[in-house]
């Protein structure tokens, strides 16, 4: 599709009155709505203003590029004006006198937002500018664009690179996608070329990611500019120097960017502990798509889960109106609480499928986990749930591919959410639920009817968990299995998992303040103090940065200690009603007697995994060096 597809002459405007940057959107949303491009004039307005003050679109050297995307466009399309100059506070707070305002429909395809995105990027060419001022008709401004579209489709010239010259990564984005993202790859990619250094953008755009990154090119980069106004796959660049800046420098200061980058004038990205340190490359296929699921799904665990064990503050039968211990407030927090929790296994299974099909696996994810959860299928159904929907709207993405153009725009909305929660919930249906609900039956029967040494050996097992990789696939494991137990009304799982997951922050806390300070730095021990608070919090991340500076030592010790508190949780027979909180949920346990009791063995039980691992700890670890110590890291 060429620009000139989308704009006509009716669309161009080459005496703008406004005397004002207010006055400019008005004026050209006056244009495209005039044309019959809009469903709703206001409506896109609003939108663009919207954009606005977000980042101004004035780029500076007289370009103005204002942007949406909406339902208000009927048809995508491209509004110009120019103008004696107008203050659209650009960024070099210089007068604006070119302004292309891109209107593109809420579902517009691909191949109108790359033609769309092709426009700013052809803004960035001086020759092409001056093209535009000197145009006398509407004519001319269609012209120089048709020729400006021939020159460019020359095939571009690979050239070969030097292996051990600098090699540069960059990725940019915009809330948008459509103008700034590409505007911000070619300044960066032009300006390389003229200073003789290689490198390669990845875009983040309406169309998706183009010329992704690849691990090879993360090991080979010598530095990373990531130029972005939105969220981008950062976890990947951990131990590289990243140089982090909005996305409208990548446009005005590609010199200046990439002169950092040659120096490396950037601190080195550390990962995010909200992943639990994991890369890219640790958190792709099955893994990725279930954490995906998992994380969307916790915040609803907890606050659920809190919210009936606070109810059960007045008494475990509170919220029933039969019992003589009723309470109106506390059956309203049941109520609240529970509905919370019907929502975890579509949740789980939506963000799954999303994950896997990308924002068109949603919806069949949720129907088909809404099945499960209707057929007592339970987590382990909402998982199958969500993968199932995933591949299939994959399968539908594939088999749809070659209808025609334009269908384009309705396979989001209608062709894959149709006819993948068909197909996703007549398999849950006639396949899946049965079989799944009987073996969640008999887990839960199974988990419910242990004692004794089954039941310590249990506890055993999922504190340790905990411990293995702090936030990883292994402790979310044991953390889901805690939560799907708790669901099923069986308790003492649960708090033997959060026995485990407090005791790595602990011990760490306990061996660096307290039974070796003399082996840790002064680093190290001020982020044991902060240890002990996240322990006591439940935060077993907290434990991270010690695990990653010397992981021969802390992790056995971890792994100890959490297994000990957990076998200790269950011999004690304590039961845990919330699903999160640390000491904060302490006066909610109960099964060892009452709850004085029942919190004193807990902590018992805590404290003895956390000193053993600790002591454990304190005799492996080897006298302080000269190394760099440890860094506390941001604990989210």
């Amino acid at each position: 599709m060429k620009i000139t597809d989308l704009l006509q002459r009716d669309t161009i405007q080459l005496n703008l009155r406004a005397s004002s940057k207010r006055e400019v959107i008005e004026e050209l949303v006056d244009v495209l709505d005039r044309a019959g491009k809009l469903s709703d004039r206001n409506g896109y307005r609003d939108a663009i203003l919207k954009r606005e003050s977000e980042s101004t679109t004035g780029l500076g050297e007289g370009i103005a590029i204002p942007h949406a995307k909406t339902s208000a466009v009927k048809t995508p399309t491209i509004a110009f004006g120019r103008s004696e100059g107008v203050d659209y506070e650009a960024l070099d707070g210089q007068p604006s006198r070119l302004f292309f305002m891109i209107a593109a429909g809420e579902n517009a395809n691909n191949e109108h937002l790359e033609t769309l995105s092709k426009l700013s990027v052809y803004l960035m060419d001086p020759a092409f500018q001056e093209r535009l001022y000197a145009a006398t008709s509407e004519s001319d401004v269609i012209r120089a664009i048709e020729e400006k579209e021939a020159a460019e489709a020359k095939p571009e010239v690979v050239k070969q690179t030097n292996e051990d010259a600098p090699f540069i990564l960059a990725v940019t984005a915009c809330p948008t996608g459509i103008a700034h993202t590409y505007m911000a790859a070619d300044s960066l990619k032009q300006k390389a070329e003229a200073m003789g250094v290689d490198i390669k953008v990845e875009t983040n755009g309406s169309t998706g990611v183009k010329n992704e990154l690849t691990r090879a090119d993360i090991d080979r980069a010598t530095a990373i500019i990531v130029a972005a106004d939105k969220a981008v796959e950062m976890d990947r660049f951990a131990g590289k120097r990243v140089i982090e800046v909005p996305v409208a420098q990548g446009i005005r200061k590609p010199e200046e960017l990439i002169n950092r980058a040659v120096k490396q004038d950037a601190p080195v990205y550390e990962a995010s502990k909200t992943s639990g340190g994991a890369s890219k490359e640790q958190r792709t296929g099955v893994y990725k798509h279930l954490m995906s699921g998992v994380s969307a799904m916790l915040p609803l665990v907890v606050a659920g889960g809190l919210l009936i064990a606070i109810s059960f503050f007045w008494g475990i039968n509170s919220a029933n109106p039969d019992d003589p211990s009723y309470n109106e407030f506390a059956a309203q927090l049941m109520t609240i609480g529970g509905a919370a929790f019907g929502f975890l296994v579509p949740i789980l299974a939506g963000f799954i499928a999303m994950s896997i099909a990308d924002r068109p696996g949603l919806a069949p994810g949720l129907v088909a986990g809404v099945l499960a959860s209707q057929g007592n299928a339970g987590f382990l159904g909402g998982l199958i749930a969500g993968f199932l929907a995933g591949y299939v709207v994959l399968f539908l993405k594939k088999a749809l591919a070659k209808l025609p153009a334009s269908l384009e725009g309705i396979k989001p909305v209608l062709l894959y959410p149709l006819l993948g929660s068909f197909i996703s919930g007549m398999i849950m249906l006639l396949v899946v639920n049965e079989p799944i609900a009987a073996l969640m039956t008999w887990l839960m029967d199974t988990l419910n009817s242990m004692s004794g040494a089954n039941a310590i050996l249990l506890g055993v097992i999922v504190g340790g968990m905990m411990a293995v990789d702090m936030g990883g696939p292994i402790n979310k494991t044991a953390y889901v299995f805690g939560t799907a137990a708790l669901t099923a009304g069986n308790q003492e799982v649960m708090a033997a998992v959060m026995a485990g997951g407090m005791v790595p922050p602990l011990l760490v806390a306990l061996a660096s303040t307290v039974f070796a300070r003399q082996k840790f730095s002064k680093q190290e021990r001020e982020a044991g103090k902060t240890a002990y608070i996240m322990g006591a919090s439940f935060i077993t991340e907290a434990a991270i940065p010690f695990a990653a500076a010397d992981p021969i030592r802390v992790l056995p010790s971890a792994i100890l200690g959490s297994a000990i508190a957990g076998g200790l949780s269950a011999f004690f027979t304590i039961q845990l009603p919330a699903p999160h909180g640390g000491i904060f949920v302490f006066p909610l346990l109960e099964g060892a007697g009452n709850v004085a009791v029942s919190m004193g063995l807990y902590a018992l039980a805590i404290l003895a995994g956390a000193v053993v691992g600790a002591l454990l700890l304190s005799f492996l670890k080897k006298p302080l060096t000269t190394s760099t110590p440890v860094q506390s890291k941001e604990v989210a």
